[in-house]
């Protein structure tokens, strides 16, 4: 596995997440669990965890999550961040990767900006406190809304760049076989079929989920990947071409994938797609609580997960 992957986390306060640890991470991982034990926030936190190389990119992370949270755009005014960025009080994590923190802090009518990455500290009062955005472009997070235009289309540019649009309309011709090829036509995504370009909206919202995450693992060169709620709009009849898909491209383009599910089909076609490709490179972590109600976290790796599946165990959540 790559030097650069995120093989371990301990989140030591973010959200629902307090003094919590995982490892076993492997280049392509499956995060499972009920609903509402905190799947996508343990996802957050990873995403935040690989992006914050600086100040400015912590911020960065944080803020996009308080965006994709609130369904907003990134055309906010600047002035607006700051609001965003108040909306998380405290975030701290340890990785294999990087040990980061943030806290705000108030006292004596004061406003306190306090940030670690790797020991080195650094506190900067509210009025001081400038948001850069610095996003680093082989890191994208897919909501659980999915992308919006925008996002697709800069995303899509990695394909143009690669020269890879062919493969791209021959993955999109397999999830539909009426669709001739796919592209950006002044704003917008545009699918041809039956001889005319329509707006990708009209053909629902499992074809932009599967067209956003084939764009993502070309956008996501060396860098990570984080899909939640991976099987939006996805009929499970796609689910082994899909995982096919993911588990070919992010060994081609080095890109380390998190994806969240809490469906029994998704989690038997990754199992089944990675014993067909002999891809062992895989993880699924179950997030769960115990009996006095902390969160903890099973981590199956290929052949624990193999095994668990054909034993019939329940590897959903408890």
């Amino acid at each position: 596995m790559d030097g650069h992957f995120l093989t371990d986390i301990e989140i030591k306060q973010f959200k629902c997440f307090t003094d919590f640890k995982a490892a076993g991470f492997k280049r392509v991982n499956l995060i499972g669990g009920k609903n509402n034990v905190g799947k996508t926030a343990f996802m957050e936190a990873c995403y935040i965890n690989v992006h914050s190389t600086s100040i400015n990119c912590l911020v960065t992370a944080i803020v996009i999550i308080k965006f994709m949270r609130e369904c907003l755009s990134f055309l906010q005014k600047i002035a607006e961040y700051k609001t965003l960025l108040n909306a998380t009080r405290c975030y701290a994590t340890n990785s294999n990767l990087r040990n980061c923190s943030y806290l705000i802090q108030e006292h004596d009518a004061l406003k306190e900006y306090q940030f670690s990455i790797d020991g080195q500290a650094k506190t900067i009062n509210d009025n001081e406190l400038t948001i850069i955005i610095e996003r680093i472009k082989n890191i994208e997070f897919i909501d659980n809304f999915g992308w919006n235009d925008y996002e697709l289309i800069g995303a899509y540019q990695s394909i143009q760049k690669a020269d890879q649009e062919s493969e791209l309309d021959s993955f999109i011709q397999e999830f539909d076989s009426s669709i001739a090829n796919f592209k950006v036509i002044g704003d917008k995504p545009q699918c041809k079929t039956n001889g005319e370009y329509r707006d990708i909206s009209e053909f629902g919202d499992g074809l932009k989920h599967y067209i956003s995450i084939i764009c993502a693992l070309y956008a996501c060169e060396n860098g990570y990947l984080f899909i939640d709620e991976i099987d939006n709009g996805i009929h499970y009849s796609q689910l082994d071409r899909l995982w096919e898909i993911i588990l070919t491209l992010s060994k081609k383009t080095n890109c380390q994938v998190f994806a969240s599910t809490h469906s029994k089909e998704m989690l038997e076609s990754f199992a089944r797609v990675a014993t067909k490709l002999d891809e062992q490179d895989i993880s699924h972590t179950t997030l769960v609580k115990n009996q006095q109600q902390e969160l903890k976290a099973i981590t199956r790796d290929y052949k624990m997960l193999l095994d668990s599946i054909e034993q019939e165990r329940e590897v959903r959540g408890w």
